[in-house]
């Protein structure tokens, strides 16, 4: 599977998990700017964007850009899913954008700070990784809808 099935693939999961919810669940078109699915609630009274990073496996290492540093807004929700076997229900961590964006700022900046292979400085570049996806385990409640 190409990584760009792999990120296909979670979109539709994710979309068809909210339909599941009884919520309105839309993918948008590839070339979108942090917006993977538009979902509403049935009456069209709250909707929030949300952006899904998807792994295959027992992964749990989603890989953002630098610019999700800067990406918050209380409407907007990152699903990170881990597909499983062909059999297997996917993961789901269901976490606010300002959530991603502290995190990811953070356990940068540590990193810069610790000392590298052979006590060396790490050197600057553009890849974040979000770690704190536990506690969002299966929170779509977090998307109030």
């Amino acid at each position: 599977m190409t990584n760009s099935s792999t990120a296909l693939a979670g979109e539709y999961f994710v979309a068809a998990e909210l339909a599941k919810m009884g919520h309105i669940a839309l993918i948008t078109l590839r070339n979108t700017e942090n917006v993977d699915i538009l979902v509403s609630n049935n009456d069209g009274t709250r909707s929030v964007n949300i952006q899904v990073k998807t792994q295959r496996g027992n992964a749990h290492n989603w890989p953002l850009n630098e610019k999700a540093e800067k990406i918050s807004s209380p409407n907007l929700f990152y699903a990170f899913v881990t597909l499983k076997g062909d059999k297997e229900r996917p993961e789901y961590f269901i976490v606010p954008s300002d959530v991603v964006a502290t995190a990811i700022t953070k356990s940068h900046a540590d990193w810069l700070v610790t000392p590298g292979k052979n006590g060396l400085a790490h050197k600057n570049n553009p890849m974040r990784h979000f770690d704190d996806f536990e506690l969002y385990r299966e929170k779509w409640e977090l998307l109030d809808l």
